[in-house]
């Protein structure tokens, strides 16, 4: 059992007008220095957290437009980004950037975003829109219920992790080569992805009450191992939410077995994994979806002894 501690509320610390004075649908982050980058599958901005005192920076618009605020209006319409993942330097990127990537469980989520970032990892530069149909198209033939919702960069490879759902019990390791994925990301000011050879390796994960356990974000540890979030939602599609019964962290070695999993507790829909190894003790950063746009999100802190 991995015991969970609220570190802070995704509530920024200033309000911005016009949008909300909290983060709600965390579903993936990336930990630069003491800045925390969290997307939300149901927004059109990045949140901007400040981290040991720093002050938040809120809301960085992503996509143009506007999103209705009827629930079943919103989640019809919105992109849907469940992963975000830094991108080492390339063309036209000379410090990296960071990637998010929809979740493609419908044609209207196979949208991402690039974001550069300069020499001390602040955002820099528009964001700029990717287009993912091309290597989407591909994994729908393999999964019907295609819903990726973490990535990571490990070696030479961007590894996407697909989720399993009561009706597509599935769930996997899809990796790229991340040369040809920087090739394209780069060599482009309207950046697309095109269809590239993939190496998928099928995850179980277990189930907790008959309800199988569901990759919801990653972190890759320098020797290769990717930690993991997982949650058990019962819900036999892609699209709807639905309670969740189970939550737990977990470790996948290089060759995608699976070296551990450990529920959480208390339970929580966890979507965002941070994971730093000091001295034997994995240290994690967790981001929730607490699934009403009424309430923050929360971020917790955890360890993981090996």
């Amino acid at each position: 059992m991995i015991d969970l501690h609220p570190l802070r509320s995704l509530k920024f610390s200033a309000a911005q007008a016009a949008v909300p004075d909290r983060l709600s649908a965390a579903s993936g982050i990336v930990v630069v220095g003491d800045v925390l980058y969290v997307i939300a599958d149901d927004e059109l901005h990045l949140g901007v957290f400040g981290l040991a005192g720093r002050h938040d920076a809120g809301w960085v618009r992503i996509f143009p437009g506007e999103l209705p605020d009827d629930a079943a209006a919103r989640k019809a319409l919105k992109p849907d980004l469940e992963a975000l993942v830094r991108l080492p330097p390339f063309a036209g990127h000379p410090h990296g950037a960071l990637l998010a990537l929809a979740s493609g469980s419908k044609p209207n989520r196979r949208t991402g975003v690039l974001l550069g970032l300069d020499a001390s990892g602040a955002l820099s530069g528009p964001p700029r829109p990717v287009d993912l149909s091309a290597p989407y198209a591909a994994l729908q033939a393999r999964f019907s219920g295609l819903n990726i919702e973490g990535a990571v960069v490990r070696g030479q490879e961007l590894v996407l992790l697909q989720r399993a759902s009561g009706g597509h019990p599935e769930n996997a390791l899809i990796g790229y080569p991340l040369a040809e994925v920087l090739d394209a990301l780069g060599g482009s000011d309207d950046p697309r992805l095109p269809e590239l050879s993939a190496r998928i390796v099928g995850v179980d994960l277990g189930r907790v009450d008959g309800v199988p356990l569901g990759f919801t974000d990653g972190s890759v540890l320098a020797d290769g191992r990717i930690v993991f979030s997982a949650v058990a939602e019962n819900v036999d599609d892609t699209y709807h939410d639905g309670p969740c019964v189970g939550a737990a962290i977990g470790i996948i070695d290089s060759d995608g077995r699976v070296e551990r999993v450990e529920s959480v507790s208390p339970l929580q829909k966890i979507e965002g994994i941070d994971a730093q190894m000091e001295a034997g003790t994995i240290r994690l950063l967790l981001a929730t979806d607490g699934d009403d746009r009424s309430v923050s999100g929360t971020l917790f802190k955890a360890s993981l002894v090996l």
